[in-house]
This record gives structure tokens, C-alpha cells and sequence, in this order.
């Protein structure tokens, strides 16, 4: 059975007495736009199970395409996922550990592919420590998108993969890894939350 996210089904229900209420006191045919966003509602809430992958690794926070890889000081990079429409919009967390900090941001709604977007737009950032190591990843809301929501607080425990939030409509995340972790992906490459592996642990980090 396709799980669907309570937001969706909200939206649904409401849309679908809105239909009928206007097909019962108006026109029959006139609820039919309702029902069929009220479809589309349930669609794109989606929540399908995912198979996170064995090992040291760290998976892709969103389903959408990796539009940006960007080198940053200290040997660290910032992986951006863009999620269109059609895309599952469910956030997981990269990695298994301890969220330490969830830190939210007011600010524009650019269009989520941008670069500008990763620090001016509202923002919803996760910092999880693992294994010695921390990784960062921010839900950063789109053109469209008005509403980003976050499941979890600082000390709360976290499993790779685990669904951590929710950003409604376009948008786009960020995932900041540091040295200890290889990049096993590229640009344009399209990606799935909690199965699509991101990075792996370097093995000489993972050695101690």
C-alpha cells in the first residue's frame, strides 16, 4: 500500500468536499477540477519505502537531480539536489547519528535551481554528528514552495535514511560533507532519498 504523507491527505479531503459541495448546490461538473487536484495531492504526497544501502555511507537527502557540486574551503563540498514537481519531496537524513542543531532561516523564494538560493532563500538546516564526523544538509524552499517542515529536534537520534521532514512543492537541498567522505556522484545525475548513494567513508577514516 503507497504511504502517503498527512499533509496530502489534508489537502485531499478538503479539496474533495469543496468539489462536491459545488457539484451539489451548483453544477455537478463543476467539482470536477477539485477532485482532480485532490488527485494530484495524493500523488505528489507520496512516501514511497526506500532500501538504504549497506556500509559507511552517506545517501542522498531528496529525490531529485544534482545540479550543483561546489568545492569549498578545507577540502569540504556542497552537493545541491533540485527537486522538480514530480519529484518525491520527503527530506531523510544522509546519515546515521545525533542531530546536534536544527536551525531555521527566513528569507526569499528564488527559483530553487539558482545559485543565490543556497543562502538567500528560507532554509531549514539539519547538522547531524556521526562516527567522529559531522554532516550538514539544508531543506531550502523554492519559487513555489512556502512551507518547509522538520520532524526533528537537536538530541534526537536519527537513522540513515530515516524521514527527518518535508518541503512542499519545488525546492531544493544541500548536503555540506567534509574530507573523510569520497563523492560517489556527478553533475546532472538524478538521485533517490534514503537508496542513492551520495558519498562513501574514506577507508583510512573508518580505520581509525
Amino acid at each position: 500500500m503507497l504511504r502517503i504523507v498527512s499533509d496530502g491527505i489534508n489537502y485531499a479531503c478538503g479539496l474533495t468536499l469543496g468539489g462536491l459541495a459545488l457539484s451539489y448546490f451548483f453544477n455537478p461538473w463543476l467539482g470536477t477540477p477539485l477532485y482532480l487536484v485532490a488527485l494530484f495531492c495524493l500523488w505528489f504526497f507520496r512516501d514511497p519505502e526506500r532500501k538504504v544501502p549497506p556500509g559507511e555511507v552517506l545517501v542522498s537527502p531528496a529525490d531529485g537531480k544534482v545540479v550543483l557540486i561546489h568545492d569549498l574551503a578545507t577540502n569540504h563540498k556542497r552537493v545541491s539536489i533540485f527537486l522538480n514537481i514530480f519529484n518525491v519531496h520527503v527530506t531523510r537524513s544522509p546519515v546515521g547519528g545525533r542531530i546536534a542543531e536544527v536551525s531555521y532561516q527566513k528569507g526569499k523564494f528564488r527559483v530553487a535551481s539558482m545559485e543565490k538560493a543556497s543562502t538567500e532563500n528560507e532554509q531549514n538546516t539539519i547538522k547531524v554528528d556521526t562516527n567522529g564526523s559531522r554532516v550538514v544538509f539544508s531543506q531550502i524552499a523554492g519559487l513555489i514552495a512556502r512551507r518547509i517542515v522538520c520532524y526533528k529536534k537537536a538530541g534526537d537520534l536519527v537513522a540513515t535514511g530515516e524521514r527527518v521532514g518535508l518541503i512542499k512543492f519545488g525546492s531544493r537541498v544541500d548536503v555540506f560533507i567534509g574530507p573523510e567522505w569520497e563523492l560517489a556522484v556527478s553533475r546532472g545525475q538524478m538521485v533517490s532519498a534514503g537508496s542513492s548513494v551520495l558519498a562513501r567513508r574514506r577507508r583510512h577514516e573508518t580505520q581509525g
